[in-house]
This record gives structure tokens, sequence and C-alpha cells, in this order.
């Protein structure tokens, strides 16, 4: 009987751990999948402010802190906007010295904690850009989805579309541009996002789902006058977008993408979220998996909205090799597989859904020239 006690202890053992593992591969795909809204991706390090001037703020010297560019600096009931390295500033071997632009709420002080953030941009586009718009409501499939319109007189409307870990105050660093062009611009909220409807399960979809809220924009603004479309998705937005580019019944209206750090790999960008909440290595593949589970999804869908032979409209996609989120090599293949609609414009020195932040006016010279003939 020894060695059957011996075989039956090690098989309950044995399941023991497998429980275990596929529970703590449930928790892991759960963190994954809950991005809040209005909160830096984990992959983001906190930095220190050590000093601030006139113009000038002080911070832990990092590879984040020394990014080329404009970004958000979000902390504990402050938000501010900081701008390029100053050269020559008083910097020290732990520090860097970058420009100041703005201190939109709260106060910058010493051994303040903040992340650097791409939304430069808080509250609506009137009381941050002083541009006049329409708060509507999108009649979609789980309920009204808030969005903010802002006019123009052009037939083509461009619906702005946010990304993980953000809300619809992250399209408005191209707003001020778009408007500028005179283009009509729709820029939605979709199911999970704060005033929209709630996923039934609770959790992300990076796309999969929430392309249909896309989809019932697209129809509203064919209702309300626009001619054609060109859909700007940032992340999972980007997702978003090709998936509406495919199945949506109102495709012939898409006239273009604009495809910011696009999600084309839908397990790399889980396992890199899971890895950025410190989920042990390997525990990664239970966590993918444990998702598939629990949001009934998987990355066979987002491949097949992410093929470029089934691409039937320009497509301009910013990407580059810092992003630690979403697959910068599936980009530059998606690019290789339609060359003649797919315009690829490297980004470097950018993390995830920051590629306008790196360079905002190379950004939006590129768009100008994509949207020219959109018009």
């Amino acid at each position: 009987m020894r060695p059957a006690t011996a075989t039956a202890t090690a098989v309950t053992t044995l399941i023991g751990v497998g429980a275990a593992a596929a529970a703590a591969g449930r928790l892991a795909a759960d963190a994954a999948l809950k991005a809040p809204h209005g909160r830096a991706l984990p992959a983001e390090p906190r930095l220190s402010v050590h000093a601030t001037a006139p113009g000038r703020v002080t911070l832990t010297r990092c590879l984040a802190s020394l990014r080329p560019g404009v970004y958000g600096l979000e902390g504990p009931g402050v938000h501010a906007v900081v701008g390029p390295v100053i050269d020559g500033g008083s910097a020290t071997a732990d520090t860097v010295v970058r420009r100041l632009d703005r201190v939109t709420y709260g106060t910058l002080a010493p051994g303040t904690k903040a992340r650097l953030t791409p939304q430069v941009y808080v509250g609506d586009p009137r009381s941050a850009l002083g541009i006049d718009h329409a708060d509507v409501d999108i009649p979609a499939e789980l309920g009204a989805c808030p969005a903010w319109f802002v006019p123009g007189p052009r037939p083509t409307w461009v619906i702005t579309v946010h990304g993980l870990g953000t809300g619809r105050e992250q399209p408005m660093n191209v707003l001020g541009f778009l408007h500028r062009q005179q283009f009509a611009v729709l820029d939605i909220s979709y199911r999970g996002d704060t005033g929209a409807p709630a996923n039934p399960d609770g959790l992300g979809h990076l796309g999969a789902s929430e392309w249909r809220d896309l989809d019932a924009a697209i129809r509203y603004a064919v209702r309300y006058g626009a001619e054609r479309v060109v859909l700007h998705g940032w992340s999972t937005g980007a997702a978003m977008a090709l998936h509406a580019a495919v199945g949506s019944g109102m495709r012939d209206r898409i006239s273009g993408l604009i495809l910011d750090s696009p999600v084309l790999d839908w397990e790399a960008t889980l396992g890199a979220l899971a890895a950025a909440r410190r989920t042990p290595a390997f525990l990664l593949p239970l966590a993918v998996r444990a998702a598939q589970g629990r949001t009934g999804t998987n990355g066979d869908r987002l491949r097949a909205a992410a093929d470029p032979r089934l691409l039937t409209v320009p497509t301009l996609v910013f990407h580059g090799p810092d992003d630690r989120v979403a697959s910068w090599r599936r980009s530059v293949e998606f690019a290789a597989g339609k060359p003649s609609l797919v315009d690829l414009r490297t980004v470097t020195g950018a993390p995830h859904g920051a590629m306008w932040n790196a360079d905002p006016d190379g950004y939006e010279e590129a768009m100008r020239r994509f949207l020219t003939p959109l018009m």
C-alpha cells in the first residue's frame, strides 16, 4: 500500500499545485485586463521631484525622464506638463532638468512622486483647449456612451478612440490640430469607461468586444452628416479601428485609419501587462489562457482583423521599438504586408501610446500629409 499511498499523495500535491497555479493565472489575467482609466500603465516608473524653479523642474534621472518631447507629469493630487530636457541645467548624475510648461492643478514640490504620462490635457475641449464642443451620447450595444463632438465644415469626420489606461482626454493631444484643419471630431468613450456601460464581466477585452461601440459611433456620425470617417485609435483603440474596418456594416464609409501604438498581438500585450504587474514569468502563459477563458476572446480575432491583406483603405501607423506594451515587430510586419496602403512612421524614444508626445510637430505634419487627400 505504501507505493499507492505515495502515488496518491503525489497526485494530490500536483492537483493542488495545478489549482494554485491556475488561480494565480486568473489573478494575473485580472490584473492585466483591469487597466484603470486615468492611471499610468505599470511599465512607467515613478519619479521624484527634486526641485522646481520658474519654467523648470528637476526629476530623478532615468531613461523615462530623459525621453524627448512633451509629457504630462501626474501624481496624487497634481498634474503638470513638462517639455524637453534643458541642456546645461543644474542637473546632477542622479537628476535631470526638464522644461516646466505649466501646472494644471495641484502643487509640484520636492518629494512629490509622479509618473510621466501621454496625457497632456485635462478637462474637456472647452476648458483645456478653448474649443467649443457638444456633449453627446452614442447609442451603443450596451447603452449610451458619452462623447465629445467638435463641429467642423468638412464632410469627413475624424473619430478618435483612446487606448489602455486613458480616457477621452488622450485624443485631445491632436484635437487642436484637427480643429485647425477644419475636421469635425467625435471623441468617444466605450464600454468600461467612466460614464459608459460596464463590460458584463468587468474586464477589458483589448478591443475585441469594445469595437462594437466604435461601430455605433460610425453609425452616429453618418446619421448626423458625415459622408466619410477617418478612425484614429491609440493602443487598443487602434485595434478597435482595425476590427471596425473589417467587421463594421458601415466600413464602406471608412476612408482611412490612423493607428498609434496599435495592439496587434493580443497575447503579447496581455503578457506584457501581466509581467509589468510583477507576475512571475512561469505564470504568464497561464495568465494568457485564463484571460481567454474569462473573456471568451482570443488572439485569432485580432489576427484576422489585423491581416494587412484585408486592408482596403490608406493607413498611417505611428509606432516604435521602445514600446513595451504593444509589439513593435507586429507593426513592422503589418506595414510590410501591404506597403501600397500602409505608411509606418517609426518613432524612437517613446513609450506605449506616446508617439505624438515624442515629436508633436513631426506627428502632426505626417497627419496633415495623410489627411489632405481624404478631406
